[in-house]
């Protein structure tokens, strides 16, 4: 029988990180079956693309998982996750954290408010104590569905991986596979993710982060062991490295109907969960239109994901940025391409679309996004605008993008010297007008942040994390954890 790995891929991101990069296809060509567990809504169109052989796609059974999420001690649930990512250990910068903190008290119910008091002293709790933080990720095990029985038994495999150490739904995975003495690992598929989730919501054995920086980050933050953790770069990014997601300049100027004689500035929407996007977007289409840029320009606007979730606020802003291209003539839109389920409009279809803008962006602005490192690989200057929003989301909590620049991953980016902060619109015209004089300004620092942040900048990544999965294939007796 040939050795089985489940790989649960719930999210568009690990869609990138598993199935657009060299990890699955290093399992394949090592005769390893792999198993992916993904949402329904998406499965049938993931064979069609991704289908070859030993490679076989399962549900993962969201819809069952929340319903448990719903009904299965809902508020005890809430609050034990609630506590393993706001309980991360004080040795690492927590700023992300008491971000989402302050969040999650400013949207609460009047019931859930009565009892911060009592999260907020096992807050501080957790966050001095290496043995409580240990005690609750135990206390997780006991939610424990049990939705997986019929494919552990149908295929008995030798390693589960998932995309996070159990962050998402894909706790339940894990939580079942270690009650089965099953091996279990994880990756790490964003930027921000070890600063920004805390505890894992399953006792994993192994995890793959991008660098050394990340690992630093679980260790001091979550208590992982450091033979527990393999530095194998991010797999997602490989393509970019290797060049082969452009779509040809001229191809995709004519796609958007971009002008080839202006200077092209573009925009990714970030960080909307906790702020509009659109003072800085208005301001850019103000400095684009009254001609305040050193040459003629065009601005092309990329929305967010969350931008088509059913949640008005969103809606509205996604309706006035198009507005705004309607309106201007220099003014564009793109859309991420959604895919449905709970993988929606991060699908990882557009990769090519995302590629190419970075490449032929002149300046990238964005709020802190992760898109920073992925324009930054593009060799493209990037500017952080944080502009703050005059009225917020209107009933809802807002966080002023002033207050978030020493959250972990954005103060590393402002003291690398690898591209602009913003805080207003004269500073945003000088810092585009600074790139497009000499985009080559701040190039040592950002090939020097590309290499700390990356590791793996040849586009080896996804070999060398697939590599290190391989190397944990050993009989049931061998395993630590």
């Amino acid at each position: 029988m040939p050795q089985r790995v489940f790989v649960s891929a719930d999210h568009g991101l690990a869609v990138i990180y598993f199935l657009q990069s060299d990890v699955i296809d290093t399992f394949l060509g090592s005769g390893i079956e792999v198993i992916v567990l993904t949402d329904n809504a998406v499965k049938a169109h993931l064979e069609e693309r991704f289908g070859q052989a030993g490679l076989i796609f399962e549900s993962l059974r969201l819809s069952q998982a929340k319903s448990y999420w719903r009904n299965a001690r809902p508020s005890l649930q809430y609050w034990i996750d609630f506590l393993r990512r706001a309980g991360a250990s004080s040795k690492i910068n927590l700023e992300a954290v008491d971000g989402y903190i302050s969040q999650v008290k400013g949207e609460a119910s009047p019931r859930r408010q009565a009892l911060f008091p009592i999260a907020d002293l096992m807050v501080a709790v957790l966050r001095r104590s290496k043995l409580a933080r240990k005690a609750l990720v135990r206390f997780q095990a006991q939610f424990n569905p049990k939705l997986y029985a019929d494919l552990f038994d149908k295929y008995d495999p030798d390693l589960v991986i998932a995309s996070t150490p159990g962050w998402r739904f894909d706790r339940y995975l894990l939580r079942e596979a270690k009650e089965r003495g099953v091996p279990t690992a994880s990756v790490i598929v964003g930027w921000d993710n070890t600063s920004s989730y805390s505890l894992p919501g399953a006792n994993v054995d192994w995890i793959s982060c991008w660098s050394n920086i990340q690992k630093q980050e679980l260790i001091d933050g979550a208590d992982w062991r450091p033979e527990q953790i393999n530095v194998g770069g991010i797999p997602s990014y490989d393509k970019y490295f290797q060049k082969e997601w452009l779509i040809p300049r001229d191809e995709y100027f004519r796609r958007h109907g971009l002008d080839s004689t202006r200077r092209l500035i573009s925009y990714a929407s970030s960080f909307i969960s906790f702020s509009p996007n659109i003072q800085n977007i208005e301001a850019l289409v103000h400095i684009i239109t009254s001609d305040q840029l050193e040459q003629p320009s065009q601005l092309l606007i990329r929305l967010h994901p969350n931008h088509f979730l059913d949640v008005p606020r969103f809606a509205k802003e996604r309706e006035q940025i198009r507005a705004l291209a309607q309106k201007f003539q220099h003014v564009h839109v793109v859309e991420p391409v959604a895919l449905g389920g709970d993988i929606g409009h991060y699908s990882g279809e557009d990769m090519p679309e995302k590629s190419s803008m970075m490449a032929y962006s002149d300046v990238m602005v964005t709020v802190y996004s992760t898109m920073i490192v992925e324009a930054l690989i593009h060799e493209t200057p990037v500017v952080s605008a944080c502009i703050n929003s005059p009225k917020g989301w209107p009933n809802k909590f807002t966080l002023p993008l002033s207050e978030i620049g020493g959250w972990p991953t954005h103060l590393r980016f402002r003291e690398s010297g690898a591209g602009q902060e913003v805080s207003d619109a004269t500073e945003l015209r000088k810092a585009i007008n600074r790139y497009i004089q000499n985009p080559e300004i701040d190039d040592k620092a950002r090939k020097e942040f590309i290499v700390r942040e990356c590791t793996y900048t040849d586009g080896s990544a996804g070999k060398e994390t697939a590599s290190f999965f391989l190397s944990l294939l050993k009989p049931p007796n061998e395993f630590g954890g």
